[in-house]
């Protein structure tokens, strides 16, 4: 690797330093998302450079900004940028993996409404489709996660959207709990899916365990901000 892209990567890798909580420190984060910006046009090394800016505005979205506003910018920032590298690399598993969690904040920070009127639910569930095809392994069956939250997230409109169906979520958010490390944003997502098919008792027992679980290290702020999620979704069950 290039000195810009080993150094966006170190600073990537510790973007945690210095967190406090549930949020996590802006200065990190910022460094790594300069140097791989330096490293994307034309480069050899655009891919890599590319998969790691999406990794980081992701994070600098969900864990850094408080501003709703800032919030929408930086991931319209990660959308568009994942929108043509899509076009660019076409067979890149994690390029389209990073896009919908990109396009899933974004999705939420901007409204349901929204996120409609885009067919961000209909491209949700294309890509992960794809991502399934292309390596159903990426991410922790990361593909099967996607599937899963879309079916689950998504409103049924009669007529415009009436394909989301929450046993497959829950099929699909099984899978996805099956497959590699069972992070716990996962195991949120398949206790909210239960909960809301009528399956309390399976919910709870989900979410007693992320509760009770240990953070990595290496996603501690992450781990940290869905161990919070857990024990709120717990007490509102």
């Amino acid at each position: 690797y290039s000195i810009d892209l080993n150094e966006g990567i170190k600073y990537y890798d510790s973007r945690a330093e210095n967190h406090k909580n549930l949020i996590a420190n802006t200065h990190n984060i910022d460094k790594s998302i300069n140097f791989f910006k330096k490293v994307i046009d034309g480069n050899k090394e655009e891919k890599i450079a590319t998969i790691y800016l999406l990794k980081s505005y992701y994070y600098k979205g969900e864990y850094v900004v408080i501003d709703k506003n800032e919030k929408k910018r930086i991931f319209n920032v990660g959308k568009t940028l994942a929108e043509s590298a899509i076009e660019k690399f076409p067979n890149s598993v994690e390029i389209r993996y990073w896009y919908l969690v990109n396009l899933g904040s974004w999705a939420k920070v901007y409204g349901i409404f929204k996120a409609a009127r885009e067919g961000v639910a209909d491209i949700m569930r294309e890509q992960s489709k794809a991502i399934i095809s292309l390596d159903s392994s990426y991410e922790n069956g990361g593909g099967y996660f996607m599937l899963g939250a879309v079916h689950f997230k998504s409103p049924y409109i009669p007529f415009i959207l009436s394909w989301p169906d929450i046993d497959i979520a829950i099929e699909k958010l099984s899978l996805s709990v099956e497959t590699g490390y069972a992070t716990f944003n996962q195991q949120n997502y398949l206790a909210q899916a239960f909960y809301k098919s009528g399956n309390k008792s399976k919910a709870k027992e989900i979410l007693k365990n992320v509760i009770t679980s240990v953070p990595r290290q290496s996603n501690i702020v992450e781990d940290l901000n869905d161990i919070d999620e857990a024990k709120l979704l717990l007490q509102e069950y």
